[in-house]
């Protein structure tokens, strides 16, 4: 029984550790552009490429083949799951834009927020201003 006892307690560590490792927090990692929705709302057809500039910003890569075209995308990776991608293209003749299409991570900076509350990652005085 003596001899028994010690690999039962090995045995049972080496349980624990292993399953602790799947009770680990895994925060998800967003690249790329997020989009606040009320500025994605705004957007209104014949806007200058200024005024589209200071609603969501310039695309991050330049297309040189494309000028007239803005090219967003952003990646989402959640905890074990696989990598989600969303493009949203701008589209501008003569300086104006004329169209937008695609997808785009909606109100993902409340959801991150809140992920970071639940963590006490966040101060939560920001927080109750916000909801005002």
């Amino acid at each position: 029984m003596r001899k028994l006892l010690p690999k039962l307690v090995l045995i049972s560590l080496t349980l624990v550790f292993i399953s602790g490792c799947n009770l680990l927090y895994r925060q998800p990692v967003y690249q790329g552009t997020l989009f606040e929705k009320k500025n994605v709302d705004q957007l209104k057809a014949g806007m200058s490429q200024q005024e589209v500039y200071q609603l969501v910003g310039t695309p991050p890569i330049a297309d040189p083949f494309h000028q007239s075209r803005w090219d967003y995308t952003a990646t989402q990776r959640h905890r074990y799951s696989d990598m989600e991608v969303k493009t949203m293209t701008l589209y501008f003749e003569n300086g104006n834009l004329t169209k937008w299409e695609g997808e785009y991570f909606a109100e993902q900076d409340l959801e991150l927020a809140k992920e970071m509350r639940k963590f006490g990652n966040l101060p939560k005085d920001k927080d109750k201003k916000k909801r005002r």
